[in-house]
């Protein structure tokens, strides 16, 4: 260590060093969190445009492919089996309201009220769960399709927070009409077949324009599990669903309960 020229230490330097050790170190964080916090909000920024920019466009133009579709054909692939895909797309207009009627019959009857989601039922379906019964979803047609169009298939909690994301914007800006017409046409409806028309070709040799009410409605019965259960070969339960179907599209009142949805 140096000494000062009169005899004593020279603890200058020292001293110096261990001012400056601690405002510099704080700098540092200081600069690497506000580094972290700018891309955090720029990640979000890309994200709210980008998502909203989808949504936007998917009110106007068909959906090219979803993650289902990618992923059933990856499955196929690997299988060896055939991996072609059937999906035929087709606007509201060209499908028979008994499709649609069908549909919110078998899965979603509040559709034409609520703003995307039913909270009784979710609430039935929770307490049902944490009974130790048989594990139940309480997902609407509005959440299924945010799920089918921009995610994924696999369950979390993650994918959970983005599907209520999805939801609340397509209920804004699509409109009832617009998700019914997505999900009767992304909806996986048969082994490697999407959409209604495809279902209606494939199964009853017919355009999804002329499906009556009976092959709508056993169409819609094998929604829940579309591999398992088929609408051209359906077995007893298939029959059975089918029956209450069509009952419940009686009960709602036909066709008129899904005339006048919000369109835009």
């Amino acid at each position: 260590m140096s000494k000062d020229p009169r005899g004593g230490k020279n603890t200058f330097r020292t001293k110096n060093n261990k001012s400056t050790e601690g405002p510099i170190s704080k700098k540092k964080s200081s600069n690497w969190k506000s580094k972290l916090k700018r891309l955090v909000l720029k990640t979000l920024l890309y994200f709210f445009i980008i998502s909203l920019g989808l949504v936007v466009v998917y009110k106007f133009v068909p959906i090219p492919v979803t993650s289902t579709m990618i992923s059933r054909k990856m499955e196929a692939i690997e299988e060896g089996k055939d991996s072609e895909i059937h999906y035929d797309w087709v606007s509201y207009d060209e499908i028979s309201k008994e499709a649609p009627l069908a549909v919110v019959a078998a899965e979603d009857q509040l559709f034409p009220e609520h703003n995307g989601f039913d909270f009784e039922a979710m609430s039935n379906a929770f307490t049902k769960n944490l009974k130790g019964k048989k594990l139940r979803g309480a997902s609407t047609l509005s959440q299924q399709v945010a799920k089918n169009v921009f995610l994924w298939q696999s369950r979390s909690y993650i994918r959970k927070v983005f599907e209520v994301y999805f939801t609340v914007l397509i209920e804004l800006i699509w409109g009832k009409q617009r998700i019914l017409e997505v999900y009767l046409n992304v909806a996986e409806m048969g082994d490697m077949t999407f959409g209604v028309e495809e279902a209606s070709q494939r199964f009853f040799n017919t355009s999804a324009k002329n499906l009556s009410r009976q092959e709508a409605a056993r169409i819609a019965a094998v929604l829940p599990s579309p591999r398992k259960w088929s609408a051209a070969k359906p077995g007893p339960y298939v029959n059975r669903r089918t029956n209450a179907i069509t009952r419940q599209m009686r009960a709602l009142g036909g066709i008129t309960y899904i005339s006048g949805l919000r369109s835009f």
